[in-house]
């Protein structure tokens, strides 16, 4: 069992068939009996990247309505979805002075960072997934141990 906390690129992935997506779903397999966490914001940049698909073609339209259907279904089931408070807002703030990052992937790495203070108390690390190279490299920075799901294939 491993502790992972997927950013919106990631866990994309899941819904979307792209470099990284098998090794994604393998982690997100309930018989691999990893806890995953996510970034509630996390779910709006996954739909937007699942409509870019629809949008461009790449996704032709019912199979788009059976994968936006799926992800709502399972972000709903989702047990570990870290919410957007005023302190993990400062804390976004903080990291965005320090790092220089976009808004949404300071809130992800906020969010990120509290679930790894959290984790490491029992003595699991958490395990910062990301397919963004910036991300990855401020995560890094904050002491998380990154995967990129892209290396992965």
């Amino acid at each position: 069992m491993a502790i992972y906390f997927l950013d919106s690129s990631a866990l994309a992935k899941h819904y979307i068939s792209e470099a990284g997506s098998r090794w994604v779903s393998e982690i997100l397999e309930p018989s691999a009996e990893n806890r995953i966490y996510a970034a509630r914001i996390g779910a709006v940049e996954v739909m937007a990247a699942i409509m870019r698909r629809i949008r461009s073609g790449s996704i032709l339209p019912k199979e788009g309505g059976n994968t936006i259907s799926r992800f709502r279904a399972d972000f709903a089931r989702a047990e570990d979805v870290v919410e957007i408070s005023p302190d993990l807002v400062a804390r976004a703030l903080d990291i965005v002075e320090k790092h220089a990052l976009r808004g949404y992937d300071a809130v992800q790495l906020a969010a990120a960072i509290t679930v790894h203070q959290s984790t490491s108390l029992i003595g699991i690390p958490t395990i910062f997934v990301s397919a963004d190279l910036e991300l990855n490299a401020a995560a890094e920075a904050e002491g998380l141990r990154v995967e990129n799901p892209e290396l992965h294939r």
